[in-house]
């Protein structure tokens, strides 16, 4: 094996630094090592060594003297050494050397320096005996060691100074709380060096405790460390559900070609979204929607003057006001539809603030003029009010007299549609993977689970494997809206997928990766990391919830679990409940999935006294009789609201008391003492009213909250007393907080309940 010399021994060897070494490597030879740890092998030290010494020389050295004494020329295994030094000497800092005898071999190049050869590149030392070199290259170690020695010892001294070696990482990314040790590991320093500044700013945690990522960049920063806080990220989907727009930047614009648009049809309940688009696609799904009022997603395509146009529709029930925002992130253009007879409604607004978040074109599709009482005029004022002005009175709104029952204008709404389409030039490249959008998904009894993917850009074909949000799966077969197989799918095309391994979610991202394999990873990864998510959401909410419990008496918290047909339809009832949900009492949804009511979910509602609410499903017979006899309440549905006023009801009555914040008293800092073991104690003056052991407390620096905690000690002189009156001085000392400074001031407070 080859010989090798770490970088500190090296260093300690020519009596440098190791940062040195460690810069000569990356700049001379790019080289670059972690630490000084780091091995070099033989021949990468001994050009280290030609350069330390050279550059120590001095600019008119003279060459090295050759050996006095003359060697044979072929020397014994003993005398080897000094045989192989007669024969090269060392040459100087000019270039010149002395002439080599006949029978010695050339000088070796620097890529070839022997370890006995490398002691001569120092004239210092060519002259002396072997014995007397290593002899005098010990002595200089020592002298070097000595110093370092004392160097260390002198910066030990300084006051709040840290032996902590900068971290190479200049940055890292936290998605929420992080341990003490986590932040040290991923900073590349020691868990005490980060523990130490912690207790500098006032801040006691041990190496497995927790820390918010704001105290974490506090505390990298310290370090010259950049924190980049994700929890935003995290909280809106995070990694989970990756940017669609980030995927679709990796198309070749040399490979793009024109696509069709994707419509999204917008607008109030029974304005006649779906008997629009009946007209358009000569069919009737209104008619089997429950209560007449589209509770799903759609798309389909139509093909108008040969050319293709693909339509999502949207409800209209404000509950799913998500749904509509949905579909207008993925969409081209927005049709909106108001009816004549009814004027501009507060969802119609609602879908007007969707479109433009979404910055798609707005195109209003004045529908039912057929009606008697219909007022198209005072509707377009109507638009005006909000920003739409129609281009008859001077605007740039498209406005499309239609109706949907005599289906009149809608060749007219059609034409506008390509128009507006073609100003936009869109574009995409068919030759990449496919990436698009979950429009619906459901889990089929024969089928599996099932989903509509709006493909926005490349080919999808059967047989890919891919990654939809938190799932994955391969292609088996491809329909489309109108139950035809395909073998590939286009950009802008919509179809129905089978090959998922579980239910995707609404609105995730679909990629088509390399294999199953990668597909399977990602997947992994992105459930372990909502498993993360879930559980700290979990934990922070059990705990406020038992605190409420305790202070009130009872449970206010009503449990339930959602079963429904679709995924849509879930979120569309947690968006509605979330509007339900107040302070005092919430319903809080423990589970929730697609498929009928199982006798799983009716054991999981037992353990956790909840309640469960079906829509648009049954339980089948072993869940009724297990409900029967566990004692759990099931209820079905088939409109939403239904279930939104049931669930609003049932949390009537169950308000808890009322609680508001009174002030004890407040405290100034007047001195601030280091007590051994204990940590800062405020010397204070009690300014009004009374300052009580044990109350919570804040600290307040020039009004701003620094501090919010409990008082942990009190004391009058040397006495413990539970509570120090106006007009006296004592000592506080805050509960987990040391960071107190003169000036500052401590108020003491409490919570009273006031009868409702």
């Amino acid at each position: 094996m080859p010989k090798g010399i770490r970088v500190y021994e090296l260093a300690r060897e020519l009596d440098v630094n190791s940062k040195e070494i460690l810069e000569l490597l990356q700049q001379q030879m790019n080289i670059e090592l972690n630490n000084h740890m780091a091995s070099v092998n033989d021949q990468v030290a001994a050009k280290i060594r030609k350069l330390v010494l050279s550059a120590r020389q001095p600019a008119a050295a003279a060459p090295a003297a050759p050996p006095k004494e003359s060697q044979p020329a072929r020397p014994t295994k003993a005398a080897g050494k000094d045989a192989r030094a007669a024969s090269h000497p060392a040459a100087g800092p000019a270039g010149a050397s002395t002439k080599a005898s006949p029978t010695a071999s050339p000088a070796p190049s620097d890529e070839a320096i022997e370890p006995e050869e490398e002691i001569l590149l120092d004239p210092r030392l060519a002259e002396l005996r072997t014995e007397e070199r290593i002899r005098r290259q010990k002595q200089l170690r020592e002298e070097a060691e000595l110093r370092r020695r004392r160097e260390r010892e002198r910066q030990n001294q300084q006051r709040g100074r840290f032996q902590t070696e900068a971290p190479r990482i200049q940055e890292i990314a936290l998605a929420g709380p992080v341990t003490v040790g986590e932040l040290a590991q991923q900073m590349g320093v020691a868990a005490t060096d980060v523990i130490r500044r912690l207790m500098a700013m006032g801040v006691m945690a041990a190496i497995n405790q927790q820390i918010d990522v704001q105290t974490a960049a506090r505390v990298a920063a310290e370090f010259g460390v950049r924190v980049e806080d994700r929890t935003r990220a995290a909280a809106a989907g995070g990694s989970a559900r990756p940017a669609v727009k980030a995927l679709l930047a990796g198309d070749d614009p040399s490979r793009a070609v024109p696509r069709a648009p994707v419509v999204t049809v917008l607008g109030h309940v029974d304005h006649g979204k779906t008997s629009l688009l009946d007209a358009i696609r000569s069919t009737r799904v209104a008619q089997g929607e429950a209560g007449g009022i589209t509770q799903h997603i759609g798309a389909s395509t139509v093909e108008w003057q040969g050319k293709r146009i693909v339509f999502l529709d949207t409800p209209g029930h404000e509950a799913f006001t998500a749904m509509r925002a949905r579909g207008a992130q993925v969409t081209d253009i927005a049709v909106l539809v108001v009816a004549a007879d009814d004027g501009v409604m507060p969802q119609t607004v609602e879908a007007i603030s969707h479109a433009r978040n979404a910055g798609v074109p707005i195109i209003v599709a004045l529908n039912k003029i057929d009606k008697d009482n219909a007022n198209p005029d005072r509707v377009k004022q109507q638009l005006a009010e909000h920003d739409l002005i129609p281009e008859e009175w001077g605007g740039d709104t498209i406005v499309v007299p239609v109706s949907a029952i005599q289906r009149k204008g809608i060749d007219e709404l059609l034409e506008m549609i390509l128009l507006v389409a073609e100003l936009q030039e869109l574009k995409a490249d068919p030759k990449r993977r496919a990436v698009g959008t979950i429009i619906e998904a459901q889990l089929d009894r024969g089928r599996g689970p099932v989903a509509t993917v709006l493909v926005q850009t490349g080919t999808l074909r059967r047989g890919d494997a891919f990654v939809a949000g938190r799932t994955w799966g391969r292609v088996r077969a491809m329909v489309d809206d109108r139950g035809r197989p395909l073998d590939r799918a286009g950009p802008s095309t919509p179809v129905e997928v089978l090959g998922f391994e579980d239910v995707p979610n609404a609105g995730d991202a679909f990629e088509v990766v390399a294999d199953e394999k990668t597909a399977r990873e990602i997947a992994q990864v992105r459930q372990e990391e909502q498993r993360r998510e879930d559980l700290e959401a979990r934990k922070a909410v059990s705990l406020a919830d038992f605190h409420q419990r305790s202070r009130a008496g009872a449970d206010k918290e009503l449990r339930l679990i959602i079963k429904a047909d679709v995924q849509g339809s879930l979120e569309a009832i947690r968006a509605a409940l979330e509007k339900v949900r107040t302070e005092e009492a919430y319903a809080t949804i423990i589970h929730m999935a697609v498929g009928a009511i199982s006798a799983s979910d009716v054991m999981l509602a037992s353990a956790s006294d909840a309640v469960i609410l079906g829509f648009n499903v049954r339980p089948d017979a072993n869940a009724r009789q297990e409900a029967e006899r566990a004692g759990v309440e099931i209820k079905t549905y088939r409109v939403i609201y239904d279930l939104v006023d049931d669930v609003r009801d049932a949390l009537k009555g169950m308000l808890s008391p009322k609680y508001e914040e009174a002030v004890l008293g407040q405290a100034e800092v007047r001195q601030v003492f280091k007590v051994p073991n204990v940590g800062a104690v405020a010397g204070c003056y009690v300014q009004e009213g009374r300052i009580v052991r044990g109350a919570a407390a804040r600290l307040l620096r020039a009004g701003v909250v620094v501090y919010d905690g409990r008082i942990a000690s009190l004391k009058r002189f040397k006495d413990d007393v539970r509570e120090v009156a106006a007009g006296y001085e004592c000592g506080i000392g805050l509960e987990r907080f040391n960071d107190i400074k003169e000036g500052d001031v401590i108020e003491a407070y409490e919570q009273r309940e006031v009868s409702r």
